[in-house]
């Protein structure tokens, strides 16, 4: 009778295959693609441009720059095309997330004035309006790019959906410690927000209902209402007056250290967490 022979070892993955498939591999590779064009962008611009030709231009480039570095790594790593980020269709989904975002930002101006925290005393030019608006494209372009296609979407795929969030509040929080006149409240503020824009994620696992969030939220109150933003000073168009003790108006971090904009993000996060646990 003749002796069975043992079945061929099944061929080694290659190392290049076994990287491109860790989770850790990826994080890095994929925020290092996203993140790269725009510090090259803003250098070689700062050291080659004089100041009074920036405008605007440079922070929109970085943007693309950045939106081009992420599909190439998507393509180069995960061999897919990045429908996440495609244009097709985004516009409906950009304009909910202004929607979204500007309605938040309503929400928490009229619990401040309401408790007489804020007040609109003067108005500056009209065209301060413009100022903010290609700085606060590339901010929320690049944080989503990086917390929401990169960082969420990949502990999701290895970890699940719970560890996902969690670590991504985490995170998005901890990436505003080094923000001047940063709070406690500030900080906790950040990470509800951070789940909040986490939920627009999984609503449409696109990008751009998260940037429509984003980006309406740091605008009104950069551009339009005057507010500092995360502790950065405002260019906005409004003057306005802020009072009262710093767990209402949240000081000079901005209303985003501020009590009201914790319970408003809260319910916006538990809004949109339901909506996203009731589809199949």
């Amino acid at each position: 009778m003749q002796q069975a022979l043992p079945s061929p070892l099944p061929q080694a993955m290659p190392l290049r295959s076994r990287l491109a498939r860790n989770p850790f591999v990826r994080i890095i590779a994929g925020v290092l693609c996203a993140a790269a064009p725009l510090v090259v962008t803003m250098m070689l611009v700062q050291a080659l441009v004089p100041k009074e030709l920036r405008i605007a231009w440079h922070h929109l480039l970085a943007a693309a720059l950045c939106l081009a570095g992420y599909r190439f790594y998507v393509r180069r790593f995960e061999q897919r095309e990045a429908m996440e980020t495609a244009l097709h269709g985004a516009a409906p989904r950009l304009l909910r997330g202004l929607g979204i975002g500007a309605a938040l930002s309503l929400a928490v101006v009229g619990v401040l004035a309401a408790a007489g925290a804020l007040e609109i005393t003067g108005s500056t030019n009209l065209g301060a309006v413009l100022k903010p608006l290609s700085e606060q494209t590339m901010v929320a372009i690049m944080e989503e790019l990086l917390f929401r296609a990169v960082l969420f979407r990949i502990i999701e795929e290895r970890w699940g959906t719970l560890t996902s969030l969690l670590a991504n509040v985490m995170l998005f929080a901890l990436a505003h410690l080094p923000n001047e006149h940063i709070t406690a409240l500030a900080v906790l503020n950040t990470g509800v927000a951070g789940l909040a824009l986490c939920a627009a994620w999984l609503l449409t696992r696109s990008l751009w209902l998260p940037v429509g969030v984003h980006f309406a939220w740091n605008y009104l109150f950069d551009g339009v209402l005057g507010v500092p933003v995360s502790g950065h000073a405002s260019r906005g168009w409004l003057q306005v007056q802020m009072s009262g003790p710093e767990w209402l108006s949240g000081g000079a971090y901005g209303v985003e250290g501020s009590l009201a904009t914790l319970l408003v993000w809260g319910i916006a996060a538990a809004w949109m967490l339901r909506q996203q646990a009731k589809r199949p």
